[in-house]
């Protein structure tokens, strides 16, 4: 009877825990069970364990292989355990030297014919595996995204005979070349200065963009709504390698996978309005990252607000407060980052037309107030920025500016100027100033303490728009240099909570 010990990592969420396979090959009648939690992937896998190592050369031992992966109460999916199983049978049946395998962990897919399939979570992988002291083998597919964490030494494989061959000495590690590795490139994204008009718009999309604040744009079809939204990425400072990991680590364990050429690029996702809220939160029985998440470091985009569910919008409650969500299910639970930066666009009626030069809006007062009421107060009150964006003439379109307006990476030096003294002062962006330290770094003179107490009785604001107000008062002066808040800094914060304006929310 022999026994081998091989090592390998699951996903339960952005973590990856250690699985031990043990593969004991005994009498009885041939044949190979895997035990320890595995769902229907890994049961298939002794099929593609059995044909790959007759197609790589070796020989598949006759008698009872059993396969245990350890934690037996952790479940495991997919198929990254075929290499780590293919491994434990040859070893066992001594075909492969055992003693390599004690320094090292395996994650692939096998094909048929012996060749290694990526797999997700690599990343997560890598990160524990390094701090565990071991190499780390994978298909060769996936070593640029194992390749991004530092100090670790990995085996980058096409087969399980070129893994075997390096583990029995005959063959040297092929080192990751500079190809394979993943390099910073500049994304071509599209310019803000290609929007001609919105000034105020524009105005409160850098004033969004340099406090880290939500925002919601109410506006005609098409008055430029989205062409601003999808500008804000280009708007953001460059990732920095802690942020760029964070997001690389949650795109690696959802089934959309991990983009190398996305490499430090901040995410930007536009769910469609019919998404639900297990697919803005996550979850499933084996808990998986939502839009929320994949966003994190990034932009989430909600075209048509009012057109999403009331209950899908409801979750976005708490993680635009937290920045994390958690997903629990009955035997498994699991937290994902959800810092992420909301911009919501939406019409003002219906038909989308109230308000315009034309006067073609036929909605009723009830029919608007029915509209803007799908989305429930406290979610507004949880969004920064209110800010309209009306429809433009003819002339304002086709007029030729007299000079180039601000482009992006003119706004993005703004920005990032700006957030460097956030980041100084606080530790994080205005728009995470907690309760706490509001008092020191937004303290207002005697002036502009009576504005906003007017504007508080006058709208009816709570306590968190009107936190929010300052903190935005607080990046419009980061934005001149970060001096003290002006009663036109705070004039103009104030102005950009239309929806309290227009209607008077109460909350």
């Amino acid at each position: 009877m022999s026994l081998a010990i091989v090592f390998s990592r699951a996903m339960a969420g952005v973590d990856a825990p250690l699985v031990t396979v043990e593969v004991h090959i005994g009498k009885g009648l041939p044949g190979l069970s895997i035990v320890g939690l595995p769902e229907t992937a890994v049961k298939e896998s002794k099929d593609r364990v059995r044909s790959a190592i007759f197609t790589s050369g070796f020989n598949f031992p006759v008698g009872r292989i059993t396969v245990n992966l350890a934690p037996a109460d952790l479940p495991k999916e997919g198929g990254r355990f075929d290499l780590p199983i293919a491994l434990g049978v040859l070893a066992a049946s001594e075909q492969i030297p055992l003693t390599p395998l004690t320094h090292m962990e395996f994650l692939g897919e096998l094909a048929l014919g012996g060749a290694l399939r990526s797999v997700r979570g690599v990343l997560p992988a890598a990160l524990h595996c390094r701090d565990a002291g071991r190499m780390l083998a994978v298909p060769e597919i996936n070593v640029a995204e194992a390749a991004l964490v530092s100090d670790t030494r990995l085996l980058a494989a096409q087969s399980l005979l070129q893994c075997c061959q390096f583990i029995c000495g005959q063959v040297p590690a092929p080192p990751v070349s500079a190809d394979q590795r993943i390099h910073d490139t500049s994304i071509e994204l599209p310019d803000l200065a290609d929007i001609h008009g919105q000034h105020y718009a524009k105005r409160a999309l850098l004033v969004a963009a340099a406090g880290a604040h939500s925002l919601l744009m109410i506006g005609p079809p098409g008055t430029g709504k989205t062409m601003l939204a999808s500008r804000l990425p280009g708007l953001l400072p460059p990732m920095t390698e802690a942020e760029a990991l964070e997001s690389a680590a949650i795109a690696s364990i959802s089934d959309q996978g991990f983009n190398p050429g996305k490499w430090r690029q901040r995410p930007f996702r536009a769910p469609h309005h019919t998404a639900s809220g297990v697919a803005l939160v996550g979850g499933g029985s084996n808990p998986r990252p939502g839009e929320i998440s994949l966003a994190h470091n990034g932009v989430l985009f909600l075209d048509e607000l009012p057109e999403f569910s009331r209950q899908v919008l409801e979750v976005l409650r708490e993680p635009l407060e937290s920045g994390t969500v958690t997903i629990s299910r009955a035997a498994r639970q699991a937290q994902f980052q959800a810092r992420f930066q909301l911009v919501a666009a939406m019409n003002p009626c219906p038909c989308g037309f109230l308000g315009h030069a034309n006067g073609r809006c036929n909605c009723s007062g009830d029919q608007v107030q029915r509209y803007r009421g799908k989305i429930s107060g406290p979610l507004l009150d949880r969004i920064d920025l209110h800010v309209m964006v009306p429809a433009m003439s003819f002339n304002d379109i086709s007029a030729v500016p007299a000079q180039p307006g601000t482009s992006s990476a003119q706004a993005r030096a703004q920005v990032t100027a700006a957030r460097q003294l956030q980041t100084a002062r606080a530790g994080s962006a205005n728009a995470m100033l907690s309760t706490k330290w509001l008092s020191r770094d937004c303290a207002l003179g005697a002036a502009q303490h009576q504005m906003l107490a007017q504007a508080v009785d006058t709208l009816g604001l709570s306590a968190r728009a009107t936190h929010r107000i300052l903190r935005i008062a607080r990046t419009i002066a980061d934005l001149e240099g970060g001096g003290a808040i002006s009663p036109a800094h705070l004039g103009e914060a104030i102005g950009y909570r239309q929806l309290d304006r227009a209607a008077g929310i109460r909350n």
